[in-house]
């Protein structure tokens, strides 16, 4: 039973770092593999947390389906009926806060779809009349496909081949599909704390990867590190209240995306030191997921173990 104890502590701790492993894994890795990563570390952090969760709450039913008194299981692990019960009310809070966090993605696209309701449509594009200088890629909703939303002071501030890297780069956006990043590691966050801090690192490396993109589009990164510094300056978008911003060009770190494209295309290492690192931070981050595996599976173990000591007698 200490072998499972350790293990759900490890579980449950391990999160913490492997979060900052993420983080520092996504920044020696090109923008698209980083997103990647950031994505599926999040969800392997969230699942081995839920299975940890799930194996303490079974433990008492566990043992009543092996027909093993409950005194029994007590008098090995007196904190089982305790630990079902925390775990328990864990996930009905997990549950409550995912719903209303989807409901709160669902009402902010809800919203920007009846803002480009009053624009004007030109093909893939949504012009909405106004000085507000905004832009951002929106996302397919109730059957429409994805449309970039742009506003007339948004195109005025803008040369023309500036205009060409803003509609590039939300159309990386719509084409990569980088909403649906954006909310599972968002809705990941509701399951550990640990995980926030993987939103706002995806949000600068989903902005990255539409910028590199944009950048090939127009063959001249220079061009593209002016549009993004002169759209980010004459932005006058707000953040939503939401915590799930839409993706526009004005978002993340502005300077270090400038900073970025003044330098050679990023490429994924290949051999040497940057090679074996990132290997070693990628183990790292399942390792804390499989930790929470196998305590969920020690305690079903635990119990079947139990279950043969108690027929034995």
């Amino acid at each position: 039973m200490t072998f499972v104890l350790v293990l759900l502590v490890s579980a449950l701790a391990l999160p913490w770092g492997a979060a900052a492993v993420a983080r520092r894994l996504a920044g020696v890795l090109p923008p698209r593999e980083a997103c990647w990563v950031l994505t599926a570390a999040a969800l392997l952090m969230a699942g081995g947390s839920i299975a940890v969760l799930i194996g303490l709450f079974h433990v008492p039913f566990l043992a009543s389906l092996e027909q093993v008194p409950l005194p029994r299981v007590l008098e090995v692990w007196p904190v089982a009926v305790p630990a079902a019960c925390v775990a328990g009310s864990v996930m009905l809070v997990q549950v409550v806060l995912l719903l209303r966090r989807w409901s709160r993605h669902r009402a902010v696209l809800a919203h920007a779809w009846q803002l480009a309701v009053v624009g004007t449509v030109h093909g893939d594009l949504v012009v909405a009349p106004g000085d507000d200088v905004d832009a951002f890629a929106l996302p397919g909703y109730r059957g429409r496909e994805g449309r970039i939303m742009v506003t007339s002071g948004m195109l005025r501030a803008l040369k023309p081949r500036e205009r060409e890297v803003l509609l590039a780069h939300e159309r990386a956006h719509l084409s990569g599909r980088h909403h649906l990043f954006s909310a599972v590691v968002d809705l990941c966050a509701v399951v550990h704390p640990a995980l926030r801090s993987l939103r706002e690192s995806l949000g600068f490396h989903l902005e990255r990867w539409a910028d590199e993109a944009a950048a090939a589009v127009v063959g001249d990164r220079k061009v593209a590190a002016a549009a993004i510094a002169r759209a980010a300056l004459a932005s006058s978008r707000k953040r939503n209240s939401s915590g799930y911003p839409l993706l526009s060009v004005t978002t993340g770190s502005v300077p270090q995306r400038v900073e970025a494209l003044l330098l050679p295309e990023p490429v994924v290492p290949q051999r040497g030191v940057h090679r074996a690192g990132a290997v070693g931070l990628a183990g790292t981050v399942v390792v804390s997921a499989v930790a929470a595996i196998a305590s969920a599976y020690g305690l079903h173990e635990y119990v079947e173990y139990a279950a043969i000591a108690v027929r034995g007698r």
